[in-house]
């Protein structure tokens, strides 16, 4: 819906992790250095840990990025509870080898004969465990396991593991002794520091086309904007998202507090109907913005009614509102299947337009 408003070539502050977003803040820029340094080792457990939405998954994102496929071969693991036999099922399907009803010790064999083939080949192997937290002692253990495998005292498995901040406190567990031994390099990740959030949201605009006008923001927005999300990348992509699309709906071109405050509210309501089992009968969220949305077109078409009532009114003028018609029509359209799908789920039956004329008595 805005992309076209503002000349994008992309959702600027989209939630699935992309490199091309990367943002090298102090903290971001240290990790990846980590990293690196981790990866010239070819040994050993690298620690990276950080609050929800840091921007973890993105580092390792850029990381594989840089990777030679030809001298590294990379498998990520997003890890739930798993037991120790299912974390080397896991493992082992996450390098696209055959998993299924085999017994441990099957899979353990299967699994060093890939390695010591990739070691052939003149490849490493490279497993990264996110959402590492959620691993029980057992499994980390498994894993501290799997990074026996060697070929000539040279490892042939080396591990980043991935963590929310409970995440450096079970590694301090006292049975995590030998786990630690191995872990040559650990950092945390810091939130975006109220310096850093102007050049985040910039370079994140930059990427997809942004020339530093239309939109502007203002010092106050950046400062706002800090103060709503507390510096978190995951929170500063959900606001600016939904700013952008206030932005759209209310023909915003240069953002101020007072924008980014009224973006808050709306937010901040959102969570508590979440929180609410009113959300599924009101539609959410949702319901509202396309209630906005509807409520722009009525008023663009009204005004345009009227320009064509009125030749004497500048075409320039007449072209934008059309332009701006063709804009909205497919957006709002999209928003009312989307409601009327939401309402059927809801409800458990079509809508009432569509049920037969016994299911309205």
């Amino acid at each position: 819906m805005y992309i076209d408003y503002y000349g994008f070539s992309a959702k600027p502050f989209q939630l699935s992790p992309d490199p091309k977003f990367f943002f090298g803040s102090s903290g971001h820029n240290r990790a990846l250095a980590y990293l690196r340094y981790g990866l010239s080792q070819g040994e050993g457990f690298i620690v990276v840990t950080g609050g929800i939405g840091t921007g973890k998954t993105t580092l390792v994102k850029s990381l594989f990025s840089e990777l030679d496929s030809r001298q590294v071969t990379a498998a990520q693991l997003v890890t739930t509870q798993l037991e120790a036999d299912d974390l080397l099922r896991s493992v082992v399907a996450s390098f696209g080898l055959p998993y299924e009803d085999d017994s441990k010790a099957v899979l353990l064999r299967r699994f060093e004969d890939f390695l010591r083939g990739q070691a052939q080949q003149g490849r490493r192997a490279l497993l990264v465990v996110d959402e590492a937290q959620n691993l029980p002692m057992r499994s980390l253990e498994e894993l501290r396991m799997l990074s026996n495998f060697q070929v000539a005292e040279r490892p042939l498995l080396q591990s980043f593991l991935l963590g929310q901040e409970e995440f450096r406190h079970t590694i301090q567990d006292a049975g995590m002794e030998q786990l630690r031994q191995r872990v040559i390099a650990s950092c945390h990740l810091n939130p975006l520091s109220h310096e850093e959030i102007r050049p985040y949201i910039e370079h994140r605009l930059h990427v997809v086309g942004w020339q530093g006008f239309m939109p502007r923001f203002d010092e106050t927005a950046y400062g706002a904007i800090h103060q709503y999300t507390q510096g978190i990348p995951r929170r500063v992509n959900v606001f600016c998202d939904r700013l952008l699309l206030y932005g759209f709906l209310e023909e915003v071109m240069e953002f101020s507090d007072e924008a980014v405050t009224a973006v808050g509210q709306e937010l901040m309501q959102d969570e508590q109907s979440n929180s609410s089992r009113n959300q599924a009968s009101s539609g959410g969220p949702l319901l509202r913005i396309g209630h906005a949305m509807e409520q722009r077109l009525l008023e663009l078409e009204e005004t345009v009614e009227t320009l064509l009532q009125n030749p004497g009114w500048q075409d320039a003028q007449l072209e934008r509102m059309e332009r701006r018609l063709m804009l909205l029509e497919p957006a709002v359209r999209q928003i009312q299947q989307q409601l009327a799908s939401l309402t059927q789920q809801i409800s458990g039956y079509p809508p009432a337009d569509e049920r037969s004329p016994e299911e309205h008595h």
